[in-house]
């Protein structure tokens, strides 16, 4: 059962140091002609692929409100028209906080979007130029006021550190101005300097002062220490909610559930199969105009592989990977399947075995990338 979409909008206005995602410069770029192959994108996947109303939406990108209003009013329309909704669904859209205007705003409350996450990053204008956002910091409060006049009540913000000569000082300056803003929600990551970017070139040149390992580690305790405090939920190891207000689409992804992927560059996960659309936006907009879904790989995982996804994928999750449910949905209990690297991993005291939970310690959340390697065959 396919409960989620994911739509992509590859247009910037400005693209950040740091950024790896398919994404063009807006100006000048065939805006129209992109969300007509997506409406159409969306019809032929779900005459493939149908399914029963879906429990989440999340339009990524880029940036999907670059888009003017028109465009904006349009694309709302033709998700609208093309994806059967369930009565209780999340629907986020990104949005940057210097251009989401009111009329935007009033636009996705109007197309029945409930969710808003804001690329915020740091409150720091130097550290903002430095990685290249073109926001200042009183845009996010101005955003954020706005979306809560119109009556947005669930909206989530981004912040990244170990940023370019950021202290520990300076994240924790940022974390206070981001309880101030009383929202529900809040995803947190370390800089991850990907090959293609500006910050990947400079590095390569010895031209990026980064904080270090240490100091990373340290702004990741301080990150879940001020998160408890203020009452926030650490409910996946870059995530922090009040109750009740988890991204349930993100939920999808690390409970390894199907969803859609539309738009170019896109990934799916339907029926077993994981599948990426291509990423040139010309080669997308004439495979589709061909009538030829735009895939550009497809990979049938096997059951192995599935049942390594479901560990490393839950246990980005607080709460862990159930055991009782592995073995409803595999026919195999995972203390014996993955018995070796289980006892390994807990004897160094990354992982914990609950009444029916396998989980990450708070030491184990600091080294997930190595305990989601062991269970890779």
């Amino acid at each position: 059962m396919i409960k989620s979409a994911y739509l992509h909008i590859p247009f910037c206005e400005h693209i950040c140091h740091y950024c790896d995602f398919n994404k063009v410069f807006l100006k000048g770029q065939p805006v129209d002609d992109y969300l007509n192959a997506l409406d159409q994108e969306m019809k032929m996947t779900v005459n493939h692929f149908p399914t029963s109303d879906l429990q989440t939406i999340f339009v990524g990108g880029g940036t999907p409100t670059s888009l003017n209003e028109q465009q904006l009013d349009r694309f709302c329309e033709s998700i609208n028209k093309n994806l059967s909704k369930s009565k209780q669904l999340e629907f986020t859209f990104e949005a940057n906080p210097g251009d989401l205007t009111k009329e935007k705003l009033q636009i996705l409350k109007d197309a029945g979007v409930n969710r808003l996450s804001l690329g915020v990053q740091t409150f720091n204008e130097e550290l903002l130029k430095k990685i290249g956002r073109v926001h200042k910091a009183k845009d996010v409060y101005q955003t954020i006021d706005n979306a809560k006049s119109l009556g947005f009540d669930n909206i989530s913000i981004d912040l990244i550190f170990s940023l370019p000569s950021q202290t520990i000082i300076d994240f924790k300056e940022s974390l206070t101005e981001a309880f101030s803003l009383d929202i529900s929600h809040y995803s947190a990551y370390s800089l991850i300097i990907e090959p293609k970017t500006v910050f990947y070139n400079l590095l390569k040149k010895g031209k990026l002062p980064t904080p270090g390992e240490d100091v990373e580690a340290a702004m990741y305790e301080l990150l879940m220490e001020e998160m408890e405090k203020h009452g926030f939920n650490q409910y996946e190891i870059s995530n922090f909610s009040k109750p009740g207000f988890e991204s349930r689409h993100n939920l999808a992804y690390w409970n390894n559930e199907s969803y859609y992927g539309f738009g170019a560059g896109a990934h799916s996960y339907l029926n077993g199969i994981r599948r990426s659309n291509t990423g040139p936006l010309k080669r997308y907009m004439d495979q589709i105009n061909n009538g030829i879904l735009p895939v550009i790989e497809e990979h049938q995982t096997t059951k192995v592989e599935q049942m390594e996804e479901e560990m490393f994928l839950g246990l980005r999750k607080t709460a862990g990977v159930s055991v009782r449910h592995f073995i409803e949905k595999f026919s195999v209990d995972p203390l014996q399947l993955f018995e070796k690297e289980i006892a390994e991993l807990t004897a160094k005291q990354w992982l914990e075995v609950g009444k029916d939970h396998i989980f990450l310690t708070k030491k184990g959340r600091l080294l997930g990338n190595e305990v989601f390697q062991a269970f890779l065959k």
